[in-house]
């Protein structure tokens, strides 16, 4: 775990040595803010509920993540580093682990940061500040898995928009299975196996639950199997352009 944690800390070091990380930070605060209150409805709805908050996370999460993700391993392979990294005391899991949790906890920095919206809605009503709390967790989950899929992505080229690009569309697909339109285009012909496989591979099905309060272990081990499934085919994917290096 030390070395881990060295990679870690060199990460996150990395993110706040560039603009980046403060663009990312003041675009989701200012975009989670303006979706909720003005095209979500908030005031409208009268109720004293994050629900609408957490809604607009998975696509905003679609854009955002993949911005952070692109450049986890793209970067390394671009810049010549990744060979340079691999020779330091440092297995692979390790390398992978230390970078993957160094985005996560960025992004979990970022979504703590919109705590003045839990306390909007503490100011305003008598919300359930168990299912916002349960709301907070599922975003965070989500954003994992978003973040693996996007590792993965990274690690399979040197050009970042071309890791951004492919990370935001396989994170799509994660998210669209599980939209009103796919499953209607779905049920017209395909067996009802077939529409509960996909149903069970949306992100937006398991996240909505969590959102909702209702927090099933089954929901949990899918984000947790995302995220352990797309980093051992992240660590996959650094061996073969070790090889091929």
């Amino acid at each position: 775990m030390r070395n881990t944690f060295i990679v870690f800390q060199r990460e996150m070091a990395s993110y706040f040595a560039t603009p980046l990380a403060y663009v990312f930070i003041v675009i989701f605060l200012a975009l989670s803010g303006a979706l909720t209150f003005f095209a979500g409805g908030f005031f409208e709805s009268d109720q004293a509920s994050l629900i609408t908050f957490f809604n607009f996370h998975g696509w905003l999460y679609l854009i955002l993540i993949p911005a952070i993700s692109m450049r986890l391993w793209a970067e390394e392979r671009r810049n010549g580093t990744i060979e340079l990294l691999m020779t330091l005391p440092v297995t692979l899991m390790q390398a992978i682990l230390g970078k993957f949790l160094a985005a996560w906890c960025f992004a979990g920095v970022a979504l703590g940061l919109t705590f003045p919206v839990w306390i909007t809605v503490n100011y305003l009503g008598e919300p359930d500040n168990g299912v916002i709390l349960a709301g907070y967790f599922g975003s965070l989950l989500m954003a994992g898995g978003f973040l693996a899929i996007g590792s993965f992505v990274s690690a399979l080229t040197k050009n970042q928009v071309i890791a951004f690009v492919v990370a935001a569309a396989i994170c799509f697909l994660f998210i669209a299975m599980g939209t009103s339109v796919v499953i209607n285009a779905f049920a017209e012909w395909a067996p009802g196996w077939l529409m509960d496989f996909i149903r069970s591979l949306s992100f937006s099905d398991h996240y909505a639950a969590i959102v909702r309060g209702k927090l099933d272990l089954r929901d949990v081990f899918y984000f947790v199997s995302i995220i352990v499934l797309f980093l051992f085919l992240n660590g996959i994917a650094v061996e073969r352009s070790k090889a091929s290096s």
